[in-house]
């Protein structure tokens, strides 16, 4: 059974925020061990120095990697990264399993991004968009794709 993890910074503030990854974890609970863990968000004065922002950056990516199990394969979710469609996601999550991987944590970082260590750890750079959308939203997003993929790896009928 795929084990998927969401490794991210803060929390979900808003109800229907959390009540959505709550609506994407039970659909998940046939398919794969689901897990959500947070890590604290550093807070920040208005109109910060870039220091400001590296420093705030750098201890929420230091916390990241403190909870990143060792065995589990990271995949980073940055601008920079890849984007892939829902297929590729599903066919990515099946080629780890079957190469033995099937443990995959992704990270998202806070509102000013992830550290540099955090995406040099990753295995795997992914790119929702090229848009930017707010971190709490990314991991709405995330959950879904997470379950849309295992809908296609078993042939369900969601994916249309």
């Amino acid at each position: 059974m795929y084990k998927i993890t969401i490794l991210c910074v803060g929390g979900l503030k808003e109800a229907y925020w959390r009540d959505a990854c709550a609506e994407y974890h039970k659909r998940l609970r046939p398919f794969c061990r689901f897990t959500v863990t947070e890590v604290a968000e550093e807070r920040i004065p208005n109109n910060p120095s870039a220091a400001q922002i590296k420093a705030v950056i750098d201890a929420e990516g230091e916390r990241l990697l403190a909870k990143l199990e060792p065995s589990s394969l990271p995949v980073a979710l940055c601008i920079e990264g890849k984007e892939r469609s829902s297929e590729q996601l599903a066919a990515l999550i099946e080629q780890y399993a079957v190469g033995g991987e099937g443990d995959i944590t992704f990270l998202i970082g806070g509102s000013w991004g992830l550290s540099e260590a955090v995406k040099a750890k990753a295995r795997l750079r992914m790119s929702m968009s090229p848009m930017t959308f707010p971190h709490q939203l990314a991991r709405v997003m995330l959950c879904e794709q997470v379950y849309r993929a295992m809908q296609i790896l078993s042939g369900g009928q969601y994916h249309k």
